[in-house]
């Protein structure tokens, strides 16, 4: 029998791992979803994908759309 995984991939913290790769001009807003699959590893991101789809998101979709509108701090 599977345990469960260690780590559970909310689409909060999907979400702010796009982020953080975004302002760290690793990755852009315009790509799709699936290149963050780079950066996850590989064992993890069926759970990712797995929420994901729960949420609604093609792989397809782009990063950008995954982010949703963002709050900035000095307006």
């Amino acid at each position: 029998m599977q345990s469960a995984p260690s780590v559970r991939y909310s689409i909060d913290i999907i979400q702010d791992e796009a982020r953080l790769l975004v302002e760290k001009g690793i990755v852009s807003r315009q790509q799709p979803i699936y290149v963050l699959c780079q950066y996850i590893p590989a064992r993890e991101w069926v759970y990712i994908e797995f929420e994901l789809e729960r949420c609604n998101f093609l792989l397809r979709d782009r990063i950008g759309d995954l982010m949703g509108s963002e709050q900035w701090d000095n307006d």
